[in-house]
């Protein structure tokens, strides 16, 4: 049987998490205080205490995440009773992209962590140098998504970006675009059309310089052919080969379309089974009952999760 470690992106972090797991499991609490080391400030607060305003910003909540959910999976890996629990492969949305090469032995601990703070930071200065948003269109098919961005668009930016799961796809771009996709939304026949809180227009060209600082970074960094799993790239549900396309992937997302359907839909037709969804809350869980009802995700989110796993 073909298992898969999911891992989810930003959008996951709530204040609190970790601090069971970093109670219960002195691995997890290691790497927290590691963390701290690496980025020099005191993330493990963050994440166990908030305030919520710091821990929701781009800059702090991808290495959150990425901490997250490496020290649940540091547990998995090390419990005698989810050791011969091993991934074939491994998949993460969007910044959980980052964690799932980390799972999969493309970089380390150190690099990823650095990788991801450098991303959101990326990212944050280039939202502050662009007004832009998303919204989740609720409802709609493909083709009217793209027809609605087309009346949105008005000489503006706006470009459907995450394509998560059936009746779910998030459109980007500029502010007003964006707020011109809201008030056509029912126009089309969509369900819901929500603006999501984010600091900008994600996944489109007005993250252009983020993803030329985070190519600088990604070179500069120690990333190898994924050795332990094969990991699945977001931009074309497409396997990673070699570490030059991890650094092309990778860079390639901040400006890109994220296939999170399109990779569940490969790995379920290549005969993967059993799927864990690894690190905070239960997005990616709720993303494969759309895309597949028969599909069941081991949730591994917090300490009752994992003790119902290793006891």
């Amino acid at each position: 049987m073909k298992t898969a470690f999911l891992f989810p992106g930003q959008g996951a972090q709530t204040v609190g998490m970790g601090a069971d797991i970093a109670e219960a499991y002195p691995e997890a609490a290691a790497l927290f205080d590691k963390a701290n080391d690496i980025l020099g400030l005191d993330l493990k607060k963050v994440c166990f205490e908030g305030p919520a305003e710091r821990l929701n910003s781009t800059t702090m909540s991808q290495p959150a995440i990425f901490v997250t959910s490496a020290a649940l999976l540091e547990i998995l890996q090390t419990s005698a009773a989810t050791a011969h629990v091993k991934a074939d492969v491994t998949a993460g949305l969007s910044m959980g992209e980052y964690t799932a090469l980390y799972a999969a032995g493309a970089i380390s601990f150190e690099d990823g962590l650095r990788l991801v703070r450098k991303r959101g930071e990326a990212m944050q200065a280039a939202a502050d140098a662009t007004q832009g948003t998303m919204v989740s269109i609720i409802g709609l098919e493909e083709d009217k998504v793209r027809q609605l961005c087309d009346e949105a668009r008005q000489g503006e930016l706006i470009e459907p970006v995450n394509f998560n799961c059936p009746g779910q796809i998030v459109v980007s771009g500029s502010l007003g675009a964006c707020a011109r996709a809201v008030e056509l939304a029912a126009k089309y026949g969509a369900a819901k059309a929500v603006r999501l809180e984010v600091a900008g227009g994600f996944h489109t060209t007005l993250m252009a310089s983020a993803a030329e600082a985070l190519q600088q970074a990604l070179v500069q960094s120690r990333i190898t052919q994924p050795a332990a799993a094969r990991t699945i790239a977001n931009i074309n549900a497409e396997y990673y080969q070699t570490a030059a396309e991890v650094i092309s992937g990778l860079t390639h997302q901040l400006t890109g379309a994220i296939l999170w359907q399109k990779c569940m839909e490969r790995l379920l037709a290549e005969g993967v089974e059993e799927f864990y969804e690894i690190g905070p809350g239960r997005v990616l869980t709720g993303l494969m009952k759309r895309i597949n009802r028969k599909t069941k995700v081991i949730n591994v989110s917090d300490l009752a999760s994992v003790k119902a796993l290793v006891g």
